[in-house]
C-alpha cells in the first residue's frame, strides 16, 4: 500500500473514533496537530511518513481519557498500523512518539530522542498554548467537572507523572502547571518560533483574567 493512502486511511480511522470527543482531544485538535506537524517536519528534514502516522495517532487512545494508561496510545496505534501491514520499523518509530509525547509533569523530562518526535511533539505542545489553547485548557476542564479559578487552590508543579496525573485543581492552575512552561521545552528552531508568539498570547490573557477577577496572579 503505498504510504499516501495509509496515512488518507489513518487519517479517516482517527476522524471516525474522535469526532464526539468534547475534551479539547477531538478530531480537529488532531487535524491541528498533523497539520503543523507537517510544516515542522518540512522545516526540519525529519521523515515525513512517520511524522504524518504519529501525528494522526498520538491521541486515539489518550491517557487522559484512559485512566492513565500509558501503554493504551502505542497499543492502538501499533494494532491500527498492523492491519494496514505497514513497516514494523516504521510501527516501532509512531509508537515511540505516541507512547512518549504527552506532558507529564513540571519535573518529569519527556524529550525526544527523534527528530520526528520532537517535531509531533512541539507541534501538540504549540496547540496547547495561544488562543486555541486557552479554548482547549477550560474545554478540557469542564468535561471533568472543574472550576474555573479558585484562589484558594493554589497550582503546583508536579515532580513525578503520578502527581500530575491524580491532580484535581481548578482549570487556571493548569496555566502555571503546563502551558506557560511549554515554550521553554519546545525541541525544534521551528517550534521555538511560534512558541514565542503564542506564549505571549498566554501571558496577555491571563493579565485581563486577574484584571477582571480583582486579584493577583499566584506565584509559582
Amino acid at each position: 500500500m503505498e504510504s499516501s493512502e495509509i496515512v488518507r486511511r489513518t487519517a479517516e480511522y482517527v476522524r471516525s473514533q474522535m469526532a464526539d470527543d468534547a475534551t479539547g482531544h477531538d478530531w480537529w485538535h488532531v487535524w491541528r496537530v498533523w497539520q503543523t506537524a507537517k510544516q515542522l517536519a518540512e522545516r526540519e528534514a525529519a521523515d515525513l511518513f512517520i511524522v504524518e502516522l504519529a501525528a494522526l495517532l498520538h491521541d486515539v487512545a489518550d491517557w487522559k481519557l484512559h485512566d492513565g494508561d500509558l501503554t493504551a496510545g502505542p497499543k492502538a496505534a501499533r494494532e491500527w498500523l498492523q492491519q494496514l501491514d505497514v513497516d514494523e520499523t516504521v510501527i516501532a518509530d509512531v509508537c515511540e512518539i505516541v507512547g512518549g509525547i504527552s506532558f507529564k509533569g513540571a519535573g518529569v523530562d519527556t524529550s525526544m530522542a527523534t527528530i520526528e518526535g520532537r517535531c509531533v511533539q512541539d507541534a501538540d505542545r504549540l496547540d496547547a498554548i495561544g488562543a486555541v489553547g486557552i479554548a482547549r485548557c477550560f474545554a478540557f476542564g469542564g468535561a471533568k467537572n472543574r472550576l474555573i479559578y479558585d484562589p484558594e487552590h493554589p497550582p503546583e508543579l508536579h515532580d513525578s507523572f503520578e502527581a500530575y496525573r491524580t491532580k484535581s485543581g481548578p482549570s487556571l492552575n493548569h496555566f502555571y502547571e503546563k502551558l506557560l512552561l511549554l515554550k521553554d521545552r519546545m525541541q525544534t528552531d521551528s517550534g521555538r518560533e511560534l512558541a514565542a508568539k503564542r506564549h505571549l498570547f498566554l501571558e496577555s490573557y491571563l493579565a485581563q483574567f486577574f484584571a477582571e477577577w480583582g486579584v493577583d496572579a499566584p506565584s509559582v
